[in-house]
């Protein structure tokens, strides 16, 4: 029978939780690229907008978190970052701008920043 200790299980937690996030990154960042591709608001635009949002929402609310052990400076950051994010993907949604690339450039330097 194999012991691990709590740190090796929380090591792996959190391994196994920035593994999680970087392919809902992935995931939202190939949405946002097949919606540029299309370029039009299109149904791809409606799934790629929709998604990100669900991901930036969640990703505050867990940065926002009592529990988050995150750097205070590091969660506000990320914050900031979301909110941009999410006003860039109202925008689109509002057919005011189309700065796909804007947001998958930002959400790649986040998912490359989880290594």
């Amino acid at each position: 029978m194999y012991q691990f200790s709590y740190a090796e299980v929380m090591q792996d937690s959190v391994a196994d939780a920035k593994e999680r996030e970087r392919q809902v990154l992935d995931r939202s960042i190939s949405l946002l690229a097949a919606a540029r591709d299309v370029e039009k608001y299109s149904k791809e635009a409606i799934e790629a907008l929709f998604y990100t949002r669900r991901v930036w929402v969640s990703f505050v609310e867990d940065l926002k978190s009592p529990e988050n052990q995150l750097d205070i400076e590091l969660r506000a950051n990320l914050i900031s970052i979301a909110i941009w994010i999410l006003k860039e993907c109202d925008l689109i949604r509002k057919r005011q701008s189309s700065n796909y690339q804007g947001i998958i450039d930002v959400t790649t330097i986040i998912r490359d920043g989880l290594k």
